[in-house]
């Protein structure tokens, strides 16, 4: 498992944890009274939020009755869950909390599906298009800048890496958009043709002449193989993201996702349209 799988592993975890503590009858309070754990952390442990040791998952385990290969399962998890996470490596000024919660469902995922009306997806961008969208905020120190455009470039390998199902919808304004200079853009537009000459990633443009589409923002709906890791729809905006996790909600992201796929054109055609 990639390093950054200990967020979905965490998830598995803690959900069943709490299946079993609540088919059990338990309530939050009875693990508190018996000195396994505070209410807080039987709360982290159950959102997916916290390393788990062997020997609290043992003891929930005792707790909830849960039969010996129930437990012996639960238990084999526990390591996972404390992975060394190779984005700890980058500071918060590059990799705000929000953000990397993504990043580990994102490399875990097999299968993702991207929009990005506005600019190129992080994962297809080159090192100069990435070094001008950052370079963007006049805030940023140039360390910053160089660290952000690093993550960038090691997240690429490492979820590339992994080769997941992956498609990325752009709209026409990503790449109409000059970012850095016309030669940076000539560049990145070539490797995107590389890209998606290679086989493993679907690239396709949503054109000009589609007119309004809804949705208009970027999103990302990630799959996951294993069965109790529900398909979860990313949302980003200003300052933060949305996790979306509700079936219903999702099946909305996944049928617009399918309704803006089914008007895109490969990139060849939009280039020669052009």
């Amino acid at each position: 498992m990639s390093a950054g799988g200990s967020v979905v592993v965490r998830r598995q975890l803690g959900s069943k944890l709490r299946e079993l503590r609540v088919g059990s009858g338990k309530k939050v309070a009875d693990v508190v009274a018996a000195s396994i754990a505070s209410r807080a952390k039987v709360s982290r442990i159950e959102a997916g939020q916290t390393p788990v040791r062997m020997a609290d998952v043992m003891a929930l385990c005792w707790l909830y009755g849960a039969d010996r290969e129930t437990q012996d399962e639960l238990v084999a998890l526990a390591p996972g869950t404390q992975q060394e996470d190779w984005t700890e490596l980058y500071a918060q000024a590059v990799l705000p909390d929000w953000f990397g919660l993504y990043i580990g469902l994102e490399q875990s995922a097999s299968t993702l599906r991207c929009f990005d009306p506005e600019l190129v997806h992080g994962l297809l961008q080159t090192d100069a298009y990435a070094r001008a969208v950052v370079e963007a905020d006049p805030r940023l120190t140039p360390d910053v800048v160089e660290e952000r455009v690093r993550f960038r470039m090691d997240r690429q390998k490492r979820v590339l890496g992994n080769r997941p199902q992956l498609t990325i919808i752009l709209g026409a304004g990503a790449l109409s958009l000059i970012v850095g200079s016309s030669e940076v853009m000539a560049q990145q537009v070539e490797h995107i043709r590389t890209v998606a000459d290679t086989g493993g990633v679907e690239v396709r443009v949503l054109p000009w002449s589609v007119g309004a589409y809804p949705m208009r923002g970027s999103f990302a709906i990630l799959s996951f193989d294993g069965a109790d890791d529900p398909t979860v729809t990313y949302v980003e905006f200003s300052m933060g993201a949305r996790y979306v996790e509700q079936v219903d909600r999702v099946r909305e992201y996944e049928q617009v996702f399918g309704d803006l796929l089914a008007k895109t054109v490969s990139v060849e055609e939009w280039i020669s349209e052009r």
